[in-house]
């Protein structure tokens, strides 16, 4: 383990502000049994610069792959037209096997693979033309974050302080991953040490006397949030809330999860309480930038049978009549009326039925969303153009991801499955179709999680980004779940803008090849690639304004392709 100074890194960081190559402090790589991560501790942790485009012809080229790059560099001369070939090590393991779920850019379908690395020995390379239209201009991109739930303020607190400032730095820093928003719950989640809400007591309080301050585990919260903001040198953190559920005594169960709905004579009372949160955060100096309208609706409705965590029921119908008479004035004529109000925040096979039944119930109720929140759980059976058509139905309203992980279905591995590269694709995938299907950003769920996947009062265990070992609390390890998601956040500031970028000759539709592009403000060209084949592909960039690039890319890695 490398374990210069922090003084020492930082005195590297003053020395590069004046040098001609962008500064990086290289992944410390460790196998696993799924895969590798790259491991950090109170003194060592990798950090990459944001490559700096220094004249027209100048490429770089940012990269990772299953054989262990982690955002290595490769830079380039575009005016010399020599092809960039991205050097990986050999990939020879022969008992290496392929399996994989895919999802299409166009449709949802399974792709489940058991292929001996042996029968691609004598295979040819693949050759790719993508052409890129600046002139062809999509959707802005400016939202990448995750959630700070209870679990995580948690574990955060557990850790010394050091390792605390590499989890804020790894994210939220320019030399991390540029992370700007983080989602919290208003009271508790699924995600907390056990349920709890604002103002459990007195019951039948309409006015909620008894909300007048934070609660102590969200002013932890906020306290690491100031420390975040100082680390990351943010000047500005935007922070999306989401209820799961009200306290007991408003549900028509009385109970935190099952079935159990609003009592409609609270309805009021419950867009107070969400007033309430945000006066009190903004009172903190940390102001709320948006909220929704609950978190998964219809786990509260449907989805009891198998949803044992705090939830509370919605159809669409009722939550119109609430955002109508209730939230959206509450909001609207307050001193919090710039907040932003995001609908639905449930699964992609609710749209855009979910608002078009609104809307039958309240005409007007729609006029008082801002965006839309859309969470990922089963997008890989369920195709895009549902989003489509809710897009086509509301094209002025925002569209996020804001909630992902994996480890929740019943096929898969419940919590981590450590340095696992086949759940980085996945992320991969799945970032690369919503960008391309009218999505203004993502916000992922759990910023870390320990060993187990937790913890959590409900034993609800998934996967995460950066895993803490909470047994040492002496390292963390970042996953290749973390360095798929910076290739998207890190090299996408906000403002960027997609455009189009089409693989011209991809006649096989079960190939796993995909792109996406961008223009970002300063003019650049950021291109996401990722090939999930077990061969390397030749790729010719075909860009519209500037020709014909070449590019070499190893087996099983994404990169991000930077050039003016």
């Amino acid at each position: 383990m490398k374990t210069p100074s922090l003084g020492f890194l930082f005195a590297l960081i003053a020395i590069s502000a004046g040098a001609n190559d962008d500064w990086q402090l290289p992944c410390d790589l460790r196998e696993t049994s799924h895969g590798s991560v790259c491991v950090c501790n109170s003194t060592y942790c990798d950090y990459l610069e944001q490559p700096q485009l220094t004249d027209i012809s100048q490429i770089v080229v940012i990269s990772s792959s299953k054989d262990g790059l982690r955002f290595k560099k490769t830079t380039g001369d575009i005016s010399k037209g020599n092809p960039i070939t991205i050097d990986d090590k050999p990939f020879t393991d022969e008992n290496f096997k392929a399996d994989a779920i895919v999802v299409d850019q166009e449709r949802a379908w399974l792709q489940l693979a058991n292929i001996p690395q042996s029968l691609f020995i004598n295979a040819s390379i693949r050759a790719y033309r993508i052409s890129v239209k600046r002139e062809q201009r999509f959707q802005n991109v400016s939202i990448f974050g995750g959630a700070f739930t209870g679990t995580v303020s948690y574990l955060l607190k557990e850790l010394p302080a050091e390792l605390q400032d590499h989890v804020y730095r790894s994210y939220f820093h320019a030399l991390g991953i540029g992370y700007n928003t983080i989602r919290m719950s208003i009271g508790g989640s699924d995600f907390d040490m056990e349920p709890w809400a604002y103002n459990e007591s007195p019951r039948n309080d309409l006015q909620l006397s008894n909300f007048t301050e934070l609660d102590p585990r969200d002013l932890q919260k906020v306290e690491q949030l100031k420390r975040l903001k100082t680390i990351a040198k943010l000047g500005e953190l935007k922070i999306m809330g989401a209820a799961w559920s009200a306290p007991t005594w408003m549900k028509s169960n009385g109970r935190w999860t099952g079935f159990g709905q609003l009592k409609s004579e609270y309805y009021q009372t419950w867009a107070l309480y969400h007033l309430k949160f945000l006066e009190l955060m903004r009172a903190k100096n940390m102001p709320i930038w948006a909220i929704s309208t609950g978190n998964e609706p219809l786990n509260g409705v449907i989805g009891f049978f198998f949803v044992h965590f705090m939830s509370m029921g919605w159809t669409p119908w009722q939550q119109a009549i609430w955002l109508n008479d209730n939230l959206g004035p509450t909001i609207r004529n307050s001193a919090e009326s710039k907040v932003l109000i995001f609908g639905n925040d449930d699964q992609r096979y609710t749209y855009p039925m979910w608002f078009r039944k609104m809307r039958s119930s309240r005409s007007n109720s729609l006029s008082y969303l801002d965006g839309l929140a859309v969470h990922w759980y089963w997008d890989e059976l369920i195709g895009p153009q549902l989003i489509d058509q809710a897009h086509t139905d509301m094209p002025n309203k925002l569209l996020l991801n804001t909630e992902s992980c994996i480890g929740d279905k019943p096929w898969q591995t419940h919590g981590p499955e450590l340095g696992s590269w086949q759940r980085g694709e996945s992320y991969m995938r799945a970032y690369t179709q919503d960008l391309t299907h009218h999505f203004n950003g993502w916000l992922d769920w759990n910023l870390v999680l320990d060993e187990q996947g937790g913890p959590n009062y409900v034993k609800n265990y998934v996967d995460a980004p950066i895993i803490v070992n909470a047994t040492s609390r002496a390292e963390i390890y970042k996953q290749p779940i973390f360095y798929a998601i910076g290739h998207f956040s890190k090299f996408l500031p906000p403002d960027s803008v997609r455009i189009e970028t089409r693989i011209e000759n991809q006649l096989n539709p079960f190939t796993q090849l995909s792109a996406v592009g961008f223009q970002r403000p300063d003019g650049s060209v950021a291109l996401i690639i990722y090939n999930g084949q077990n061969l390397p592909v030749d790729v010719a960039l075909d860009d519209s304004q500037r020709g014909v690039i070449q590019l070499r890319l190893p087996p099983r890695s994404w990169h991000t392709v930077l050039y003016k």
